[in-house]
């Protein structure tokens, strides 16, 4: 369990994290990228976490990366790249740090370990974990393929080192339908998203795509209904769903797509309105660079995204901890199989 006061009483030995509205207003450019979805006073208790979080990455060469589902401070106070997982898998093969902080859930953590075993990998809170990946185990992949002779497995990056080393390539939301429609066999096993399996079957009719019956508790939530509600109630809005979401709602939406290509998406159509059918964060961390678009509507929060905070994020550069450990013969097969995912996706130019 995190022992959150024993951190915060060595934070506060060591860095001075009260609110201060002068290092706010110096920090005024980093602001300007939130303001629209974070009040002043926010900034003003967020700025020395970001300044401290940014000079310390200095000290200890490291660079953060971060999901798109990042709270905007984080997002846009102290990552050096942000993106989806496809994104964040890709440049952790690239960057030239001694350390790198993930700040996203456990599994994103371990595939950058997986890319880059020479490097130490930071988790800021190792109970940043995901119901996605728990749904499925290395044993449920063998279920599949007893089930299903001879078909290659494609397993979603949103899963654990363990499942990964047991498939035969990686996919993320972003090129699932590619990755599945390059598969040779008639008939492709897709896990553990049963929702991303059955909207991907539908972009590839000519393959026959059978999967694990696993789901994001985020994004299971929406319903066709509620969009169809929703459309009533605000004619001329923009529907925008994530393909974890159940094939009705994506049917319902005007446009379904990866976290980047929603964020591509809205940047190149720039709807008047717009309502994301995703994590939260998602529209404050664009808010600001689409002032033209007014996002609007519900949202559904990721528990475990939350819980990684600039508090956390310095005291894992601080103390040099979580480190993510793999087991080097898990981390070879996983490693196959998400290297076979990014030489695949620039093959077919995704």
């Amino acid at each position: 369990m995190f022992d959150l006061q024993t951190m915060r009483d060595q934070l506060a030995a060591h860095y001075d994290l009260a609110p201060n509205p002068a290092l706010a207003q110096e920090m005024s450019e980093e602001y300007a990228r939130m303001k629209r979805v974070v009040a002043p006073m926010d900034w003003a208790i967020h700025a020395p976490y970001v300044a401290a979080i940014n000079a310390l990455k200095k000290e200890r060469n490291a660079v953060i990366l971060a999901h798109n589902y990042m709270t905007p401070e984080i997002y846009h106070g102290v990552a050096d790249v942000v993106g989806d997982s496809l994104q964040l898998a890709i440049e952790a093969t690239r960057v030239e740090a001694d350390v790198i902080v993930q700040c996203g859930v456990h599994f994103m953590a371990e595939t950058s370990k997986i890319l880059s075993p020479a490097k130490i990998v930071l988790m800021p809170d190792m109970e940043a974990g995901c119901s996605l990946a728990e749904s499925i185990t290395a044993e449920g992949v063998e279920e599949m393929r007893r089930r299903y002779p001879g078909a290659p497995v494609v397993t979603y990056v949103n899963t654990t080192a363990e499942v990964k080393a047991a498939s035969d390539i990686c996919c993320t939301s972003s090129n699932a339908a590619q990755i599945v429609g390059a598969m040779e066999s008639d008939t492709v096993i897709m896990t553990p998203d049963q929702y991303l399996a059955q909207n991907v079957a539908q972009d590839v009719p000519h393959k026959n795509v059978v999967w694990w019956e696993g789901s994001c508790i985020v994004h299971e939530q929406y319903s066709a209904k509620d969009l169809r509600e929703f459309r009533e109630w605000n004619p001329g809005t923009r529907l925008i769903a994530h393909p974890e979401c159940p094939p009705d709602v994506v049917a319902e939406a005007d446009f379904s797509g990866s976290t980047s290509g929603i964020i591509k998406y809205v940047t190149d159509e720039k709807p008047e309105k717009a309502l994301l059918i995703t994590e939260c964060s998602m529209a404050s961390n664009i808010a600001d660079s689409l002032p033209e678009v007014d996002f609007v509507g519900p949202c559904n929060m990721c528990p475990y995204m939350k819980k990684i905070t600039l508090e956390k994020i310095l005291w894992s550069l601080h103390s040099m901890s979580e480190p993510i450990e793999v087991d080097p013969k898990v981390a070879e097969g996983a490693r196959q199989a998400v290297q076979k995912m990014i030489d695949l996706s620039q093959k077919l130019g995704i």
